[in-house]
């Protein structure tokens, strides 16, 4: 008996194919994945850079705005005041408003910042990396 298959179609190209050839293909295939992402998320990044930069614009020229309204809201008091007390104490009781305000908003914001903790998880995640990749696992 022989076992010989005459005329039979000979076997598909991966059942010849080497482990080499394979893990070849594998590691050709994950490189393409690989550039495929990080072209996808450059052209993201790009778009929402853009975007943010419209945004950003237009946040410029509403505190350009803003300023405008304060500064003709603050010559509007001085005059008011002036009116009644002259104007050079007028100018020194605006100034004093504005100084008030300004020791308020710094105040606050100096507080806001010493709360300001990083990014705490991230940096235990990264430092988990390496150990990840070795094979070793953290166990809770």
């Amino acid at each position: 008996m022989s076992t010989s298959y005459e005329g039979a179609s000979p076997p598909p190209a991966a059942e010849r194919a080497s482990v080499g050839d394979l893990l070849a293909d594998i590691s050709n295939d994950l490189s393409t994945l690989m550039r495929q992402e990080v072209a996808l998320a450059k052209a993201e990044l790009s778009q929402s850079a853009k975007q943010a930069g419209k945004g950003a614009g237009m946040l410029a020229g509403a505190g350009v705005a803003g300023h405008m309204v304060l500064l003709f809201i603050s010559i509007a008091l001085w005059w008011g005041i002036g009116d009644k007390t002259g104007h050079g104490w007028s100018a020194l009781i605006v100034a004093a408003i504005w100084a008030i305000i300004a020791a308020v908003l710094a105040a606050r914001g100096r507080k806001e910042m010493k709360n300001v903790t990083g990014v705490p998880r991230t940096t235990d995640t990264v430092k988990k990396i390496p150990s990840a990749v070795a094979g070793n696992e953290e166990t809770r």
